[in-house]
């Protein structure tokens, strides 16, 4: 079946449309954007039929309700939350087939901060530059869903997964993140070196899609004049004055003016987007991006 279009009832407290992102615009300033949690974005839509790169919901915290205007089959995964269509209670991580006019509806998340709603064919708002993800830093992409707004969707590939429930990766409550050396390394101390490999931190509630701030023990800075603003990556920490980390996540800016002590393996950064404010994150050597 194709056409119709996702009428958003309630938006939760952050709702957004996204998909792989924006690769290779960084030397226009575009971030990528993107889901957050690749995986859990990834299997949403092998759930449910759709290509990897169909565009999905991204809620926050707090759940949404929707309601389609045509049948489809629909998957949530991600942040485990309680899903009904119709207030009756549906599977999660699993494929749905959901009538025309259901209400549909993820409850808050119970562990996990963020989850994915695919839908059989995909959002199909238009896409600017290759992309139809929400980009909350530059504004680009459909606007964050509100109350009323209307997504289109795409033709339903009418091929869902054989499958009851879906394994899922486990959200631990203390997360260990691989860790490469940054560009500016030497510019800290070799205490502030052996710090960030030994502390305990914890996740700031000021964290959102541009990056996680972590709050614990400061870095010290052996270099300490001003750095030009230069290019930085998914993953890569950097460490303003006040010397607590900040871990970028997909829309985050593409120059920036701290040193970036190292870079978190992009592998590490799906859980990293499910760690809630006060979750224990840990940082140890390991391999850097492929």
């Amino acid at each position: 079946m194709s056409g119709g279009h996702l009428r958003v009832l309630h938006p939760g407290a952050l709702s957004t449309v996204q998909d792989l992102g924006r690769r290779g615009w960084a030397h226009l300033g575009v971030p990528r954007s993107g889901a957050l949690d690749r995986a859990a974005h990834l299997l949403a839509n092998r759930l449910v039929g759709n290509p990897a790169t169909a565009a999905t919901v991204e809620t926050t915290l707090t759940g949404i309700a929707v309601r389609l205007s045509r049948p489809a089959t629909v998957a949530v995964t991600g942040a485990w939350a309680a899903v009904t269509v119709d207030d009756r209670p549906v599977p999660w991580a699993a494929p749905v087939a959901v009538p025309v006019g259901a209400r549909i509806e993820i409850g808050p998340a119970q562990r996990g901060v963020r989850s994915y709603l695919a839908v059989g064919g995909g959002l199909t708002p238009p896409p600017v530059l290759g992309s139809r993800s929400t980009d909350l830093l530059s504004g680009l992409g459909p606007d964050p869903l509100a109350v009323g707004t209307r997504v289109p969707l795409g033709d339903d590939p009418g091929v869902p997964a054989p499958v009851d429930v879906a394994p899922t990766a486990l959200i631990p409550d203390e997360l260990w993140l691989r860790l490469h050396p940054g560009p500016r390394a030497d510019w800290f101390t070799e205490d502030a070196l052996a710090t960030l490999l030994r502390a305990r931190y914890r996740v700031s509630g000021q964290s959102d899609r541009v990056g996680v701030r972590l709050e614990g023990p400061g870095l010290t800075r052996r270099i300490t004049t001003e750095l030009r603003s230069e290019p930085v990556v998914l993953g890569a920490v950097q460490v303003p004055p006040a010397g607590q980390p900040l871990v970028f996540l997909a829309d985050h800016p593409t120059l920036g003016g701290y040193p970036v002590v190292g870079v978190v393996h992009p592998d590490d950064l799906d859980l990293l987007a499910q760690a809630r404010p006060g979750t224990v994150v840990r940082l140890r050597n390991g391999p850097g991006p492929a």
